[in-house]
């Protein structure tokens, strides 16, 4: 893989180690992160994401050694060593050295990776229901982007995948829908968007929220409410979104059969409209 990484003041290449055996982010997962995209020239919401690494590392319980702004900076010089246009995953991370089940926060440290990852073909993904259930705020850090969640996660895609979809619409404690196990989920029915409510057991999206506004501003109703599994089975059209994808059409659900529909299509049209702004030194 082509990956370029900043580690204690320094570009290197590859896969460098990072971590030993007594690392407490190997054996306690004391490990936040963020993921970004570059593709074109453009970055869009990298400062958001920059800010929710660090906001995400405090939730752990860390000690953020740089700043959102200093992760930009080092973002956009990671970004200009690629040739130019390279679609990109960018991610940010900080984790804990030393500890004993709480970590140390004076022992955070950092590492931004940046590595070619293409965008994908808007293709369009099928899904069914997953058994697993999203965490509540009460049982797992769900307001940080955190490694530790993802294994649940993973457990509900390999079912999904055991049952021959790719992806899976995964639930929250009450059995209302939380989201996709990889991405936020969106319904569109006659016309008008609807997506869960955040509650608190899974990650408002910052993806989502520029999809959301973007929609907004265009004029098309998004409402933000609890939602039923039943309702995503009947919908004209659903989508998602998130930083791997960021839109992208949802073929079938269970049983049905879906076409990409036009509010997916104007969803996806803004947001890469809006990306292609969003330039170093663009803030909007």
């Amino acid at each position: 893989m082509n990956a370029l990484h900043y580690i204690d003041g320094e570009w290197r290449q590859g896969n460098p180690p990072i971590m030993g055996p007594m690392t407490h982010a190997a054996w306690m997962s004391s490990v936040a992160f963020d993921g970004a995209r570059a593709f074109g020239g453009a970055a869009p919401d990298l400062d958001r994401h920059c800010a929710r690494t660090v906001r995400s590392a405090l939730t752990m319980g860390l000690a953020p050694t740089v700043s959102a702004e200093e992760i930009e900076e080092l973002a956009w010089q990671g970004i200009g060593q690629f040739p130019e246009g390279t679609d990109l995953y960018i991610r940010p991370l900080f984790y804990a050295e030393d500890g004993f089940v709480e970590p140390e926060p004076e022992s955070t440290r950092f590492v931004l990776s940046l590595f070619e990852l293409p965008l994908p073909a808007p293709t369009g993904f099928s899904a069914c229901l997953s058994s697993t259930r999203r965490p509540s705020p009460e049982t797992a850090p769900t307001e940080a982007k955190a490694s530790c969640l993802y294994p649940q996660n993973a457990r509900a895609l390999r079912e999904a995948r055991e049952k021959g979809y790719k992806n899976a619409v995964v639930l929250d404690m009450n059995g209302n829908v939380a989201e996709f196990a990889t991405a936020n989920l969106f319904i569109a029915t006659n016309g008008t968007v609807h997506t869960p409510a955040p509650n608190g057991t899974f990650l408002d999206g910052i993806t989502r929220q520029r999809v959301i506004g973007l929609l907004r501003d265009a004029g098309t109703e998004v409402v933000e409410r609890t939602l039923g599994y039943a309702e995503v089975c009947a919908a004209d059209e659903v989508f998602s979104t998130g930083n791997y994808a960021k839109v992208s059409p949802a073929i079938r659900i269970e049983d049905r059969d879906l076409q990409p529909g036009p509010v997916y299509k104007q969803a996806r049209g803004l947001y890469f409209d809006f990306a292609r702004t969003c330039v170093k030194g663009a803030r909007i």
